[in-house]
């Protein structure tokens, strides 16, 4: 069963042989978790949201009408992460000296570059953190997060080179911590 692909896995799981979910899970659980903890930050939201991303792939399995399995994990986890920035929106504005202060107490890496860096990330739009978390940190090319995001591998290059620019502009006019 582990020489299956994704696709062939999530099929299988969508005619309801739910335990080819597992091999599903142990291939992208960090991954998703990684997208999760890049965005929100905190160990243990990210953690539910990573379980609950799997639960509702189980939940809307008949769903899944073939293509990228990555691509239609990811946006589960990603309608997940909006739901909870909604969810927070009003909590984020008012509460930079709290990220301030977590991003610190969880950066075991005492590189001030770095824990500047999270912290200017903190004070780009979710869209913009989302892009640059899929392309930087998970590594996706412009092509996948296109088909994630719903759009065109152009649009999401310029996005991305906007929200770098921007990015630079807050590191380097930040304050120091």
């Amino acid at each position: 069963m582990k020489n299956l692909t994704d696709e062939e896995l999530m099929s299988m799981v969508a005619k309801d042989h739910l335990d080819e979910m597992r091999i599903l899970y142990e291939r992208y659980h960090q991954w998703i978790y990684n997208f999760f903890i890049q965005m929100i930050r905190d160990k243990d939201i990210c953690e539910d949201l990573m379980q609950t991303t799997f639960y509702k792939a189980i939940k809307y399995r008949k769903s899944y009408q073939g293509g990228k399995f990555d691509s239609w994990i990811f946006r589960i986890a990603r309608n997940l992460s909006y739901d909870y920035f909604k969810a927070q929106k009003n909590q984020y504005q008012n509460e930079d000296h709290t990220i301030i202060h977590q991003i610190k107490e969880d950066e075991e890496d005492t590189n001030d570059d770095i824990i500047k860096l999270k912290m200017v990330m903190q004070k780009l739009t979710p869209e913009e953190r989302e892009i640059i978390v899929l392309s930087r940190f998970q590594e996706m090319r412009y092509l996948q997060i296109a088909e994630v995001l719903g759009s065109t591998e152009n649009a999401i290059k310029i996005k991305a080179h906007r929200t770098l620019k921007k990015l630079k502009k807050l590191f380097f006019e930040s304050v120091e911590i």
